[in-house]
Order: C-alpha cells, then structure tokens, then sequence
C-alpha cells in the first residue's frame, strides 16, 4: 500500500478521533443546559420524590404559570435588567476605549503614571464599608439606579487590553490623519474605534454579561421592589420563596401547588436565555479580541 495512502487514513482516523472526543465534551457542556430546561417542565411531586432527571414521567408547566400569574413585576425587572446593560455597556466601552486610546499614544506625557494608578486598583481595594459610604453619603446613590451602574463600569484589565490592541494600529495612521487636519477625537472615534472593533466586542460581552448578571450591588443599593434588576428579582423569589413573601408580591398561591424546585429551574431559564443570544454576534471577535491585544505589553 502507498505511503501516502497511509498517511491519508492516518489524518482521517486522527480527524474522527478528535471530532468524536469534541463531540463528547460538547455534549458534557450542554447537559446542565438540557437538564436546567427539562426540570423546569418537570412536576414538583416528582422532583421531590426522585430529584431533577432528564426524562421526566410527567410534564408540566406550573412552574412558568407561577412566574407568570403576576408577569408586571417579572417585565419590569428584565426592563431595569436590559437598561442597566445597554448604559453600562455603551458608557463603559465609551470610557474605557477613550482611556485606552490616550494610554496608548507614545506622545502623551503622563501615560505611564496614569497607568500605575489604574494597575493599582487591581492590588488593592478600599473595600465594602468605604465603598459603600461613598456610593450613598457623597454620592447620593441609595435606590439608585446608577448604584448599579457606575461601579461596573470600568475594569482595570479591559482598560489595559484595549491600550495593548490599540498599541498594535501602526502609527502612521494616526500621522496621516494629523497631518490631513484631523483632531484627536475624530482620529480616535473614525479611525482607531473602527479598526479596534475585536476588542471592543471582547469587551463588550464582558460587561454585558456583568450587568445581565448584576444582584449584588442592587442588594446592598436598591429598595424600590420597582428598581429590582432580574436576577436580584429572581433570587429573591429563588431564596425567600415561602408563601408569605409570594403574598406580599401579590401571588395568590396554592400551598399545595406551588412549584418550590421546578420554579428555580425556570427561573434560571428565563434569566439565561436572552444573554445566550448575544454571544454568537460576537464569538468571531472573541478569540482576535484577547489574542491580539496581548501581543504587546
């Protein structure tokens, strides 16, 4: 037999080989996926008597019909969910991607000061009691809404990746467009931000996955049942669910109906499906995004 035949069946066996073990360890990643969805459907009698499985004897939907009865609350806590996510991503994008430009141009003076102060951050921290006096004493931010905001939306290491990515654009564009008449600002916003658009999606998808996810800040925050973002909303229903809380909510419930375990599982449903939707915009950036922005130091 030809060597090259060999060597043809040896890269097929090899290409199969890695495709079934990709395959495996696919299917490892989507089983809590399968599993979070199907035990949503699953009767809580059930799940109760013989715990969360993949093939449930009975299915149902109580669960969605409880978070359903009272659907104003749950809209509104996706409607705080998806503000704090659209003005903490684009502001956050907006003053990181400024600073990084700025950090990143050789002629700027005080660069490397600035930027042993924002590495700094990163050692120490000033902690929670500091950090919340100044959040409600000086700032006034107490059921604030931008008490949910503002702390996320800067980041140390993403300032740092997008002052490496843009260090990587040859400067002879930012000469070319100075010496056309170019400002600093039209240079950075038509120039730099267009061709930084891999970091910027890395980035992005960071934020964004912070804010879809944020409950901590609006539990030390946020009073207002009204400014509850939805994961607060949901784990408040996850870890205080008794009937006296779900009156209070305005549920009217049957004790011996109420979905206790099935309602974690469609709860985490509802919360997790939206961002998932997001990640497929820009899983063609992600790799280029933090790959290339750490090529230099």
């Amino acid at each position: 037999m030809p060597k090259h035949n060999t060597r043809k069946k040896d890269g097929s066996f090899l290409r199969l080989l890695f495709y079934i073990v990709i395959a495996f360890f696919s299917l490892i990643c989507l089983f809590p996926f399968v599993l979070m969805i199907v035990s949503s459907f699953m009767n809580e009698k059930e799940i109760i008597a013989e715990g969360f499985k993949l093939f449930p004897k009975e299915l149902s939907t109580s669960a969605y019909e409880f978070l359903f009865r009272n659907p104003k609350k749950l809209m509104n806590a996706y409607s705080v969910t998806i503000l704090i996510t659209l003005a903490g991503t684009f502001g956050g994008l907006l003053i990181m991607s400024m600073t990084g430009y700025v950090l990143s141009r050789n002629d700027f003076k005080y660069r490397n000061s600035i930027s042993f102060f924002i590495y700094f951050t990163t050692l120490f921290s000033g902690g929670l009691v500091p950090s919340y006096i100044l959040m409600v004493n000086y700032l006034g931010l107490k059921d604030n809404v931008l008490a949910m905001i503002l702390p996320g939306m800067v980041s140390a290491w993403s300032i740092f990746l997008m002052r490496n990515f843009m260090k990587a654009i040859p400067d002879s564009l930012y000469e070319s467009a100075a010496i056309d008449g170019a400002g600093d600002f039209r240079i950075y916003w038509q120039i730099f931000m267009p061709l930084a658009t891999p970091s910027l999606a890395t980035i992005g998808l960071f934020l964004a996955l912070g804010y879809w996810n944020e409950w901590y800040n609006a539990m030390l925050y946020i009073q207002s049942q009204v400014k509850f973002p939805l994961q607060f909303f949901l784990q408040k229903i996850v870890t205080q669910a008794n009937v006296q809380l779900l009156v209070q909510q305005g549920a009217v419930v049957n004790t011996s109906d109420l979905p206790s375990e099935s309602i974690k599982m469609a709860t985490a449903v509802m919360a997790i499906g939206p961002i998932i939707l997001l990640y497929p915009f820009v899983q063609k950036y992600f790799v280029s995004g933090l790959t290339i922005g750490a090529v230099k130091g």
